[in-house]
């Protein structure tokens, strides 16, 4: 893996910043579940377990997990119940390995999509580890169900918090030092490298990956942040298909309300092992085109009564 292809992936892994000077007390609580998050010992276990596990299949090894169907109909059951989920042009899905990349605005999204994915290949997860394992009902699911790639980086709020103190917000020293104790900032050039064997171990497995180029959760529904291009490099360096997806009503959940998940036409590259910048920007500016197209009208949020709307979203979040 080239020197391009790990600064572009760090950047695909990093998250924008808050303002310092107009940080939020839900920046701050954020950013103190985040450091409780860290300092937890089942999520710590866990984590290193999830790569352990995900490493030794890349390496050619297996993985014990539920199967695909389990899983699919599981996390389809949870989900239903909960939400009206509508599901299109689920035809365009390959049957091959592939890499699936979303839109991004809850983190309910992996969920939801895994539920309505193919059970076979069986997609692994590359997300955020802290996210993927902060309840209770994630890492019992997940204990089982296996399929997640850990990024263990900073968050947002963090670094918020981090700014904020250094620029005399004393009543945050304390967390800032928590943090910075205790929140892990993987993005060496070694542990980069890492997560791109890993990813390009199981496409070679005939498994796919699911992932978000957005770097971090969207602002807007039907609007899509600059992608970076981290995704674009992987699909690359394998040569497995890029299948572009938009999630639409994710944003803010509450019971019953209408989920679409909206397939687009899978893009095919040229394998490159070692891609240029320039051509890796090329693929991530034809995916951001290919997103965009699937959002087929501007989003309304409907006006209607708003169940669990505080529960649903915490549960997810």
């Amino acid at each position: 893996m080239g020197l391009v292809s790990n600064s572009d992936y760090m950047k695909s892994t990093s998250q924008e910043k808050p303002n310092s000077s107009q940080i939020t007390e839900e920046t701050i609580q954020r950013a103190q579940e985040g450091v409780n998050y860290a300092r937890d010992h089942r999520t710590n276990d866990m984590i290193a377990a999830a790569m352990l596990s995900v490493e030794a299949l890349a390496s050619g090894g297996s993985e014990r997990k539920i199967s695909g169907e389990v899983r699919q109909t599981v996390l389809r059951l949870l989900i239903r119940t909960l939400f009206q989920v509508k599901v299109e042009f689920s035809e365009r899905i390959p049957t091959t390995p592939a890499l699936v990349v979303s839109n991004h605005l809850n983190h309910i999204d992996p969920f939801l999509l895994l539920g309505e994915l193919p059970p076979h290949p069986y997609y692994y997860i590359l997300g955020d580890a802290r996210t993927l394992y902060n309840h209770c009902w994630k890492r019992l699911f997940l204990r089982f169900a296996k399929g997640v790639i850990p990024l263990e980086r900073i968050w947002k709020e963090e670094i918020a918090v981090m700014e904020a103190a250094k620029a005399g917000r004393e009543d945050l020293g304390e967390l800032a030092a928590a943090i910075d104790k205790y929140v892990p900032k993987s993005n060496s050039i070694e542990t980069l490298r890492r997560i791109d064997r890993i990813v390009q171990g199981i496409f070679a497995n005939g498994e796919g990956v699911l992932l978000f180029p957005e770097g971090r959760l969207g602002d807007t529904e039907g609007q899509l942040l600059p992608l970076k291009r981290g995704a674009a490099i992987y699909a690359l360096r394998s040569g497995v298909p890029i299948l572009p997806v938009a999630l639409i009503g994710t944003q803010d959940l509450y019971f019953r309300k209408k989920l679409t998940i909206r397939f687009g036409k899978p893009l095919i590259f040229p394998q490159s092992q070692r891609p240029k910048g320039k051509e890796a920007q090329a693929v991530a500016d034809t995916l951001q085109t290919a997103m965009m197209d699937l959002f087929l009208e501007e989003y309304h949020e409907p006006e209607e009564p708003k169940p669990l709307r505080d529960f649903l979203n915490h549960m997810f979040w």
